[in-house]
């Protein structure tokens, strides 16, 4: 399967998630960028935005996978999650029972602030060593296992705010707003999608298979030449407030309200998400607009403003904005 053919079938799984989730175009591509980048998702939006519906019409394009669905709530526990070792009086041994999220290929943690940090700090191991230990017994997670975890944004009571650490295991922050007054005109004449059959009409596109042969692909021949290095360090670098660059390029319009920086897995992220877009838009190597274009999702999560300049109304977003607006371009030295 050469380039064309893999972004042929990429374009058939975006036209299958069309079907059933009427406008919302940008979280689409990054929910497909993440399943090409190996990484793991968090949706903030309201209920009632189609945040859950996605997920299963995600699972139903790609053949070959197993999915399930964690309703989080206060009273779980870590072994709900990733399994527990049970007595088994036949055998007078103990045996491993697998939790929901193990041996699938897709989990949608759903309301994940209602977690507790016990439970939230189960995930953590899934989600970047793609392993859970149960009983000081390791198991590996299948090669393809994508967190996509919704979380209410206004939702007070009997929340747990995800730390720092938590949020930093997940590529992208996409925040699901409103569909605009044309979508929610389609989503009523679609009715297909308002019950119990939404999944009947979506075919499948693309196997687990293709997606681990789609990644390899992007690894070995999607190229970030030098200057592209450099433009994703300083872009970084220039969220934080005790480093140089970000003293010499944003000081004046910054100062005061960054409390802390983005970490070097927000460059990891933004070189491989990146080269998922090179990939999606036909080329073998990547631009800084592939940089600019995932920065957003990226960093929203990992810059921790001052109390301060939130009462004032500030946010993370408009942080980026600035730093991508100074941070010049690296060109690439000529001989």
């Amino acid at each position: 399967m050469n380039q064309q053919e893999m972004i042929a079938k990429v374009n058939k799984l975006l036209g299958e998630l069309d079907k059933n989730i009427f406008g919302y175009r940008n979280v689409k591509l990054r929910v497909i960028f993440a399943l090409l980048a190996d990484g793991h998702v968090l949706l903030e939006g309201l209920p009632g935005l189609a945040k859950t519906l996605l997920i299963s019409t995600l699972q139903s394009t790609l053949g070959e996978s197993q999915w399930r669905r964690v309703q989080m709530t206060s009273d779980l526990q870590p072994s709900d999650i990733i399994g527990v070792m049970v007595y088994n009086p036949k055998t007078l041994e103990f045996e491993y029972r697998p939790g929901p999220i193990v041996g699938i290929n897709l989990a949608l943690i759903d309301e994940i602030n209602r977690a507790t940090p016990k439970n939230q700090g189960s995930l953590l191991e899934a989600m970047q060593e793609r392993q859970v230990s149960v009983e000081g017994v390791t198991r590996k997670m299948e090669q393809l296992f994508l967190v996509l975890a919704t979380q209410n944004p206004i939702e007070q009571e009997g929340t747990f705010p995800l730390p720092e650490a938590q949020q930093d295991r997940f590529c992208f922050k996409l925040i699901v707003d409103y569909a605009s007054r044309e979508d929610e005109l389609a989503i009523l004449d679609a009715l297909h999608v308002h019950g119990r059959d939404a999944q009947a009409g979506i075919e499948q596109t693309i196997t687990v298979s293709d997606v681990i042969a789609m990644r390899k692909h992007i690894i070995e021949n999607v190229r970030v030449k030098p200057a592209a290095k450099e433009y994703i360090v300083d872009l970084v670098r220039c969220t934080r407030p005790e480093d140089p660059l970000f003293k010499k390029l944003v000081k004046n319009e910054l100062q005061g309200k960054i409390k802390v920086g983005a970490s070097p897995r927000a460059q990891i992220w933004l070189y491989k998400t990146a080269k998922v877009r090179a990939f999606l838009a036909g080329r073998d190597h990547v631009l800084p607009e592939d940089v600019k274009a995932v920065a957003k999702d990226i960093l929203r999560h990992r810059i921790i403003l001052t109390d301060e300049v939130i009462f004032d109304g500030f946010t993370t977003d408009e942080a980026i904005n600035i730093v991508l607006n100074a941070v010049p371009v690296v060109e690439p030295k000529t001989k």
